[in-house]
């Protein structure tokens, strides 16, 4: 069984269960807390299978793969149907193109490293982290936001009427968005396609507070 090594609110790991779910993947779950005990990430057994020290790891029959992308991309190619790439040349690299707008440019810049280093090392308060935050927040969601209103192949969802690796991607970083209380008035496609994501069973069952070590 395909194993996902994880923690409920990671959005790199957010992303590898959406596709899980959506290729009818049965996969088993297994935590890596990110604080408890100095961060589980950094443990000696963790650290062999990931030396990045970060979520999330996918294990398939044996072998193991890092880096979110990669990881969609592997599930892609080893499990096809149904795709979350579209068949033109053109039209995969667009999707891509939006992925890789969250997964390289928003997420991080505000990952949890990064705002800890903030905090700890720069001394910031949480006034000026969270700032930190939402100005990044801001600048990569209004790209995005004009990518996908200035291009007519948008439709229910990011590319089209089927769901693909961007929308994997995207639903996350709003996840994140939200939580950090976002001002999300100025990015109305980016909701749209957000809400239509979330009413699938596949992404519901992804959600971070429906997974096994959520936390109250």
């Amino acid at each position: 069984m395909v194993k996902l090594f994880g923690y409920f609110r990671s959005s790199a790991a957010y992303r590898v269960r959406i596709a899980l779910n959506l290729k009818n993947i049965e996969w088993q779950s297994e935590t890596i807390h990110l604080t408890k005990n100095g961060g589980e990430q950094f443990s000696e057994a963790y650290q062999k299978l990931n030396p990045q020290s970060l979520l999330p790891t996918l294990e398939d029959d044996g072998n193991y793969f890092t880096q979110s992308l990669a990881i969609l991309e592997y599930i892609e190619e080893a499990y096809p149907d149904p795709p979350l790439l579209p068949t033109l040349p053109t039209q995969r690299a667009r999707v891509r193109s939006i992925a890789l707008a969250v997964a390289c440019d928003i997420h991080p810049i505000n990952n949890l490293r990064v705002l800890k280093y903030l905090s700890q090392e720069l001394k910031l308060d949480q006034v000026q982290k969270t700032t930190w935050y939402r100005h990044w927040i801001s600048t990569g969601l209004g790209a995005i936001e004009t990518m996908l209103t200035q291009h007519s192949e948008t439709g229910e969802f990011c590319h089209g009427s089927s769901v693909s690796l961007a929308d994997i991607c995207l639903v996350p970083q709003v996840f994140n968005a939200n939580r950090f209380d976002c001002d999300m008035s100025a990015y109305p496609t980016i909701t749209r396609i957000n809400d239509a994501c979330l009413s699938m069973k596949e992404f519901q069952q992804a959600m971070p507070e429906n997974q096994p070590d959520a936390e109250e």
